[in-house]
């Protein structure tokens, strides 16, 4: 019986329980702010990040974790027995994270089959579950990376900035863009496409902004079936909690939880944001 490690970053936001029952190793990303760097989860919890963050003069930067901390985890799970790792790391199309894994990994006499899962946050928790559940029944590890790889193809994230302030502070919208989108309420839905996040709408008020993210949601349960959906936010689990009980009035056997974004995601979509995440079958 082979002895097998995940791996993972924080944008997966994990639970402890989760971790725990999966054996799943976990690699903090950084939000580095004037005062120092922070390691996700680590130096820095979710309520200290937002204290910080709506404090800040300037946007803060986030960062990966460097070659020499995936190098060293790999070489203590060698030590520790294990035969090899799946290392499922956030999208390519945010961070380098799966660059430096794949780096990592050439430089290691472990093996590791490192996977970039095109997205973050919910999908990379459905993506280790599957893996798990794989490998528990016999299938071989290039099997259960074909399959995680499909399930990239399959994943949704689209999520809503409460305002374009923080995209502002980030540099992703100009100051007259954000001025005038906050003027006249405009909303943004972003979406991500093969990696990245792209903006798919742009509407007038939040309530038509989250209908045309679930009119997605039905369209993928139209073609396949979509047993699970996590709305997602950014320190708003108020708004989270009214849009599930949305979806589970229109969908009643739909399995729907509400979990939070890495705060490496809140630098630029900033504090409020919602959205929701799935898996099609």
């Amino acid at each position: 019986m082979k002895k097998i490690a995940w791996i993972t970053d924080t944008a997966a936001q994990l639970d402890e329980a989760f971790i725990q029952k999966h054996n799943v190793h976990i690699l903090p990303l950084s939000v580095v702010f004037s005062d120092g760097s922070f390691r996700e989860s680590i130096d820095l919890t979710q309520e200290e990040f937002y204290d910080k963050l709506r404090l800040a003069k300037a946007s803060p930067k986030t960062s990966q974790p460097a070659i020499g901390e995936m190098i060293s985890l790999y070489e203590k799970l060698q030590e520790e027995g294990y035969d090899f790792a799946i290392a499922l790391h956030l999208s390519s199309g945010l961070s380098g994270t799966f660059e430096s894994a794949q780096a990592a990994a050439k430089m290691s006499d472990f093996k590791v089959y490192p996977i970039d899962s095109k997205i973050g946050s919910f999908p990379m928790v459905k993506m280790i579950e599957t893996g798990d559940k794989l490998l528990a029944n016999g299938k071989s590890v290039d099997e259960v990376v074909e399959a995680i790889t499909e399930m990239t193809t399959k994943s949704k994230l689209s999520f809503i900035p409460s305002s374009l302030k923080q995209l502002h502070k980030s540099g992703r919208v100009s100051g007259t863009q954000a001025f005038v989108s906050n003027l006249l309420n405009i909303k943004l839905v972003i979406s991500f496409e093969d990696g990245k996040p792209v903006m798919k709408e742009k509407v007038r008020l939040n309530k038509r902004a989250k209908e045309k993210v679930t009119l997605s949601l039905r369209a993928d349960m139209e073609r396949s079936a979509v047993p699970e959906v996590a709305v997602i936010h950014c320190n708003n689990a108020n708004d989270a909690e009214i849009w599930k009980n949305e979806l589970l009035q229109e969908f009643p056997d739909l399995k729907v939880q509400v979990i939070s974004l890495s705060v490496c995601v809140a630098v630029h979509a900033g504090e409020g944001t919602t959205g929701l995440s799935w898996v099609a079958d």
